[in-house]
């Protein structure tokens, strides 16, 4: 065999790479630093135990839930809570806390049995567990009050939350200095996070950046639903971690002397992301009927433990079977002692940011102004917009606007800025960087679910208003983040281009069809409050996109969908009121007053409809044409001003380049809709406008023969 220089250079990294996690692993084995007032194995031991009772007891009463994990991961949420969280025990809001962001959401019953412990949940609550109207989902919601920071579910995205709130934190930190924020991001992640693609985004992006104010827990227990992890894999997590930059260490995860040592190296780190990878016990504490051990079993991960089961685990974790669901004393002593010392910590961090706030009153403005939720205050006036352009030309010079006047605002791209036109943000700053987050642009790379899922984290963290951009088609990558930040009502503007099969010569990959229909079922599914769960704008024209780039940035509830153009559109006629686009729909300039038929559209389409317009009018057909950039805002006016745009029994025809039924519920069961009900195909978009009907003169037959009939 021949041995290669690189070859002899390789097996050195790799065989420092080993050094390394061994060094940091037998450190945090046996290491015993030294905490003020360090709390005995013996106890933690038991505040543990009193963790899993409440969490197997939670899923019991339900008779529904995982028990099985939230018993393994027991001892590192409370060794993180009872010995390292920071946070103001009667202020949970507060912009300084370390945050805590739970990966796998059906661990639920660990997280609320924890928080149980520092009070912010009673015991009638979690026996409430799974059921109608309770604060104790199947899931956890996010809520900030009760210690939540993630809605969490879809395994892999809440750890890439924690990215970019850590991401978030040290772009804030570039502002505002360290006395305001020098917090830390704790994630907790499980085998079946780290199966998730997204997590290779995560990981990558963290170590990339050198995110030394990230801590993340895997609890490597290796059991999953239905298997045991090594029938879906066989890689070394700690060198790939380690690979992509992060400090990683291994250690017993139930040991709390382990866990307590490895946090402490972990605060200490100044370069790099850290993974302490906990090998975990999964039921740690459980028996089976018949008293023998029911750790590590599959069967543990997804059900109730039943009968004898449960009733032989509530006693060996010390537990009463008649009323298990207790808090024991000396574990309410142990957390009651943690929010004493948690009330001295703020004290001395509250009594420093205030005299921050004295010597620094215009920075503690903004502050405040960041963190409030509000809308932030955008001058338009300058902006004027070359007519006939591309609507993502639009975006860009308004993105060049934000840029300039938002100063906490983060865009990103998945490496297409130059071509989603995200780079007129980028033109007025740079990139976030390593050890420079002075900058306000995040690079994703090719990524688009890590970045959505990395900027619905920004906000999370609180400060930020983040948007984030693709290709129009891509957005099917993004789906579950839209989804999540939907149900967390987290105000993300996406950005997307290439809105239709316009896109042309790169042929039906890159021509979206089917996803304005999809995006746009968001728009009339509602969130817990009542609200379009999205609000989903397509602007006919430069102008139109113009102020929907206004309720983009003025929507602080929901998430914004853009969708603009790759090709030229001509502009709407001269006089157009577009500020009436505000009501989601509304009457073109150059309407008849008494109309034959309405023509419905968004986006370059409506251009189309006053093209043909032209060729009708000469025919003696009067045209009202009608602009939707948001059926979604136009179904919550008032019905009279539905009535006033589409009035019922009226002759309605509709133009979209998506499915047809992107425009049914407008046109009704009296009208027609002429879309696309196939892929696109590979041609200069002119052809394809030719060769698809998307032209004057086919609006005018499809008008007519519409008339006709």
């Amino acid at each position: 065999m021949i041995v290669t220089i690189n070859m002899i250079i390789f097996a050195i990294r790799k065989g420092r790479q080993r050094a390394e996690i061994a060094k940091n692993t037998y450190i945090a084995t046996k290491f015993k630093p030294t905490i003020n007032k360090m709390n005995s194995k013996q106890l933690m031991n038991h505040a543990a135990d009193n963790i899993r009772l409440l969490a197997v007891s939670m899923v019991e009463k339900a008779k529904s839930g995982h028990p099985g994990g939230a018993m393994g991961g027991a001892d590192f949420i409370n060794v993180l809570f009872s010995e390292f969280l920071v946070y103001d025990p009667d202020q949970p809001t507060w912009a300084g806390r370390d945050r805590f962001y739970l990966d796998p959401g059906h661990m639920s019953p660990m997280l609320y049995s924890a928080l149980a412990l520092q009070g912010k949940f009673s015991i009638d609550e979690l026996k409430s567990f799974r059921q109608w109207d309770s604060v104790c989902p199947g899931h956890p919601e996010r809520d900030i009050e009760r210690g939540i920071e993630n809605t969490s579910g879809p395994l892999g995205q809440g750890h890439t939350f924690a990215v970019g709130a850590a991401i978030a934190e040290k772009f804030l930190e570039a502002r505002l200095g360290s006395t305001m924020m020098q917090h830390k991001i704790y994630a907790y992640i499980s085998d079946g996070g780290i199966q998730e693609e997204i997590s290779q985004g995560a990981g990558r992006i963290a170590g990339l950046l050198k995110l030394n104010n990230l801590i993340m827990f895997y609890d490597s227990n290796e059991i999953q639903l239905s298997t045991e992890c090594d029938v879906v894999m066989k890689e070394d997590t700690a060198k790939k971690y380690q690979s992509w930059g992060w400090n990683v260490m291994e250690i017993p995860g139930n040991d709390p002397d382990a866990i307590r040592a490895a946090l402490v190296l972990a605060q200490k780190e100044t370069e790099r992301p850290t993974l302490i990878i906990g090998h975990t016990t999964m039921a740690k504490g459980a028996l089976k009927d018949d008293g023998s051990s029911y750790e590590h079993n599959v069967k543990t991960h997804g059900a109730p433990l039943g009968g004898d089961a449960y009733t032989n685990t509530v006693k060996h974790l010390g537990g009463d079977i008649n009323d298990p669901f207790v808090i024991f004393d000396d574990v309410k002593e142990l957390y009651a002692k943690r929010n004493t010392e948690l009330r001295e910590i703020v004290k001395a961090r509250h009594a420093e940011e205030e005299a921050w706030r004295k010597q620094n009153p215009e920075l503690a403005a903004k502050m405040d102004d960041w963190f409030s939720g509000n809308a932030p205050k955008v001058d338009w006036s300058a902006l004027v917009q070359k007519r006939d352009g591309a609507t993502r030309a639009a975006s860009a010079a308004c993105l060049g606007v934000l840029s300039e006047q938002v100063e906490n605002m983060v865009v990103s791209s998945a490496d297409l800025c130059n071509s989603d036109k995200t780079d007129g943000f980028l033109k007025h700053t740079h990139n976030l960087q390593a050890d420079d987050f002075s900058g306000a642009f995040f690079q994703a790379g090719v990524a688009e679910l890590s970045m959505a899922c990395i900027c619905i984290g920004m906000y999370l963290h609180g400060g930020v208003i983040p948007a984030c951009g693709t290709f129009f088609v891509f957005s099917d990558y993004m789906k579950p983040a839209i989804r999540m930040a939907a149900l967390m009502r987290v105000p993300i503007k996406f950005i997307w281009t290439h809105d239709a099969f316009r896109v042309g010569e790169d042929g039906p990959t890159h021509e979206p069809v089917e996803q304005e229909a999809q995006i746009r079922l968001m728009e009339k599914l509602k969130n817990h409050k009542g609200e379009d769960s999205v609000r989903v704008f397509r602007p006919a024209d430069v102008d139109e996109a113009t102020v929907c780039w206004k309720m983009a940035m003025e929507n602080m509830s929901t998430p914004t969908a853009l969708i603009f153009s790759r090709q030229n559109i001509t502009s709407l006629p001269e006089g157009n009121n577009y500020e009436e686009a505000r009501k989601g729909a509304y009457i073109v300039e150059g309407s008849d007053t008494d109309f034959d038929v309405i023509l419905v559209a968004s986006g370059s389409e409506v251009s189309t409809l006053v093209a043909g317009t032209e060729l009708l009018r000469k025919d003696g057909i009067k045209v009202r044409v009608v602009s939707v950039p948001s059926e979604g805002l136009f179904r919550n006016q008032s019905k009279e001003y539905q009535e006033s745009i589409l009035p019922a029994g009226s002759k309605i025809f509709g133009l979209t380049a998506g499915l047809p039924v992107n425009l049914q519920g407008l046109v009704g069961a009296n009208g027609m809709v002429y879309g696309l009900e196939s892929f696109g195909f590979s041609a200069p978009y002119k052809v394809l406008d030719e060769k698809l009907g998307f032209n004057a003169q086919n609006v005018y037959n499809q008008v007519k023969n519409f008339l006709s009939k």
